[in-house]
């Protein structure tokens, strides 16, 4: 079993063993997608920002935002969208998923980082989707790598997740950089476990493992129980 899927499981055995105890969830966001959970080690990092990666055509993107999106509707938190191109197409979502959804539709990628700087000072989303997939390339690189750095800064006194899509890789300040490796078709969709296929892979982390903290927190609890008990 990878280390990864091992956090994932010491993280729900946690749970139900010691669910009196407040685990050490504000440091990541779990999705519950096992394509995205366990490469990463157990979900998204809070006050840190993500750079997934998608250089090819029909990679999945897409479709990973509209789960995301179902996603904060099933854990009832609220989930920012900021579509750099106005790209993003709600038709075929439940109603419902879309209340938990603040969609921000941009034309440009300048506009698009100004709306995550000003996402990223509020701190009430649990999740910041910022999406440049389908933004010019020479558009892109007009971005001053400081404007990543202010919101590297601005993100880490919050307990938000700042998921940057882009086509290439770009945002140097980015603490986990992932690639999305997948080139779907029309009879990939027409599957029903589509979704499922989606391959993820780390490029970079700069995340401090948390496998030994949680340990620490298992041990921590049983002492704390025997004590009560004596």
């Amino acid at each position: 079993m990878a280390a990864s899927a091992k956090i994932i499981d010491l993280q729900k055995l946690l749970a139900e063993r010691f669910p009196h105890v407040a685990l050490p969830t504000a440091t990541r966001l779990l999705t519950g997608l096992s394509f995205l959970d366990e490469p990463i080690g157990g979900g998204l990092p809070r006050a840190a920002i993500t750079e997934l990666i998608s250089s090819g055509t029909s990679a999945g993107s897409a479709s990973l935002i509209r789960t995301l999106v179902h996603c904060a509707y099933r854990d009832h938190y609220f989930l920012a969208l900021i579509d750099g191109r106005d790209s993003f197409d709600p038709c075929g979502l439940d109603n419902t998923w879309l209340q938990h959804l603040l969609w921000i539709r941009c034309s440009k990628a300048p506009e698009a980082v100004k709306a995550a700087d000003l996402l990223l000072r509020d701190g009430n989303f649990p999740l910041v989707i910022v999406d440049l997939v389908l933004n010019a390339p020479d558009e892109l690189r007009k971005i001053p790598q400081t404007n990543w750095y202010r919101l590297q800064q601005l993100v880490e006194v919050v307990p938000t997740v700042c998921l940057v899509l882009t086509r290439y890789e770009m945002v140097s300040s980015a603490q986990l950089k992932l690639v999305l490796e997948n080139s779907w078709d029309i009879q990939t969709f027409e599957t029903e476990d589509a979704l499922s296929r989606l391959r993820i892979v780390v490029k970079r982390s700069h995340l401090q493992p948390e496998v030994s903290r949680l340990r620490y927190l298992a041990t921590a609890s049983q002492g704390s129980q025997k004590s009560a008990v004596s």
